[in-house]
């Protein structure tokens, strides 16, 4: 069984520089604006240079990516060979941002990137794989697919493998295709496992793959930052979607993720908002993969400020500059909502969160304040102004089932076989399906607002 070695707490600022990177890298780095590494590059970085395995347990936002990244790319500056390291996400659009982050650091030495993950052409995938790209990031579902079927593709060379996000690459019943995975690619190879907890299915994969790995921990387990201000809302259940406008109307002006719990409330309370004229668009895990794409780059570019989404946006997707998470319903684990509200103050910056707290919620958001060892402070909200909205709100609620009704309507007219594209059922998002939804709804585009 393999040891782990633990490493020390934190230790003073370095630079970049100070932890052994090579000239392009701290070019990059530069061009980048990062001005000194955090506290899990600090300390992984030096380790992962040396040749070490590495478990790397981190909260959200704390630049894991860069910290498995920047060895990589110092290692393949010295050998550039294609299919040199492979790394695995949980959800496509983790996936397409770690390839990004590569590329950007890469950027000097001419780094190519491969991503594979379900809702895609499988034969334009395997074209880019023949071009041996020296990253590739995958999804277990979509990339054990090739492996086992796309001829000529095999990781018999791979150097590196990492399992990003490892805790939810778990929860997300990957284990059995990782395990297919470890079985065809070298047992020679340096690993890098990185996760927000460490669970006891972690800490069986850990054993499972990696050697002699140094264990860096830089965060207790369930954490929120200083610089995030937490508050609540009271409101009765009948009021909810009431409130939820009312705080829209009062937050305007900031970047906000609204996280819902369903599938059905994302494209539900999206419409509503839009239907009020906030700049609202969902993303969840039933819209296909150009979409939800479509989606996150809108968001991430300030063209729409308000993104209406489930689990699928609340982990290991690194969108800077949002000022407000709002938690329509309370997750039911303590740790879902710590990558929820790990969407805003990352990187030392402030930001807030407010959750929706009914009478049916109090002892949720109790179970809560007890694990992050903080008491949220009430939100104030003017009763008066959210009496007002009320009739609104009634109205854009009627829009919304309407709409919603076609849509579903609409979805069962058409064969479902040749628009399974944006779906793939080993590559799943962490999205709860209310009993009696339709396991496939297409949304159907209105009057340009989509």
């Amino acid at each position: 069984m393999p040891s782990e070695e633990e490493t020390g707490t934190s230790t003073e600022p370095l630079t970049f520089s100070a932890l052994g990177l090579i000239k392009p890298l701290l070019e990059a780095l530069e061009q980048l604006k990062f001005t000194e590494p955090t506290e899990i590059q600090a300390q992984s970085i030096p380790s992962a240079l040396e040749g070490r395995d590495i478990i790397g347990v981190a909260s959200t936002g704390s630049g894991k990516t860069a910290a498995f990244a920047l060895p990589i790319l110092q290692k393949l500056w010295d050998e550039p060979k294609g299919l040199f390291a492979c790394v695995l996400a949980p959800t496509r659009e983790l996936a397409y941002q770690i390839s990004q982050q590569f590329e950007a650091l890469g950027s000097a030495m001419g780094v190519r990137c491969a991503v594979i993950v379900g809702g895609m052409e499988i034969a334009t995938q395997a074209v880019a794989l023949a071009r041996k790209p020296h990253i590739v990031v995958a999804t277990p579902g979509r990339l054990n697919d090739h492996l086992e079927n796309t001829k000529g593709f095999s990781l018999r060379n791979l150097k590196y493998l990492v399992m990003d996000e490892a805790d939810r690459l778990l929860d997300l019943d990957f284990g059995p295709v990782i395990d297919k995975i470890l079985k065809v690619i070298p047992k020679e190879r340096s690993t890098y496992l990185f996760s927000a907890t460490m669970t006891t299915k972690v800490a069986k994969l850990q054993r499972a793959s990696l050697s002699n790995p140094v264990r860096i921990e830089v965060s207790s387990k369930y954490q929120t930052v200083s610089t995030l201000l937490q508050y609540y809302c009271l409101m009765p259940q009948r009021d909810k979607d009431t409130y939820l406008i009312y705080l829209a109307n009062t937050l305007a002006q900031n970047s906000t993720i609204i996280f819902t719990r369903t599938v059905h409330d994302a494209a539900r309370l999206s419409i509503i908002l839009r239907t009020l004229g906030f700049p609202a668009i969902p993303l969840h895990g039933q819209l296909s993969q150009s979409q939800r794409l479509g989606s996150l780059n809108k968001f991430k570019s300030g063209g729409q400020r308000v993104l209406v989404a489930t689990d699928v946006a609340s982990r290991g997707l690194d969108i800077p500059s949002v000022d407000i998470v709002i938690n329509f319903d309370i997750p039911t684990h303590s740790k879902d909502y710590i990558h929820r509200v790990g969407r805003t103050a990352r990187a030392g910056r402030a930001g807030k969160s407010i959750t929706l707290v009914t009478q049916y919620d109090v002892e949720l958001i109790q179970r809560i304040e007890k694990v992050i060892g903080k008491k949220m402070e009430l939100w104030e909200t003017d009763r008066e102004e959210v009496a007002l909205l009320k009739e609104r709100a009634s109205e854009a609620c009627r829009l919304a089932a309407n709409e919603l009704k076609e849509q579903q309507n609409s979805g069962k007219k058409r064969k479902r076989g040749g628009e399974n594209g944006g779906r793939d059922n080993r590559d799943r998002d962490d999205d709860v399906i209310e009993a009696g939804m339709p396991s496939e709804k297409k949304r159907k585009s209105r009057g340009g607002r989509r």
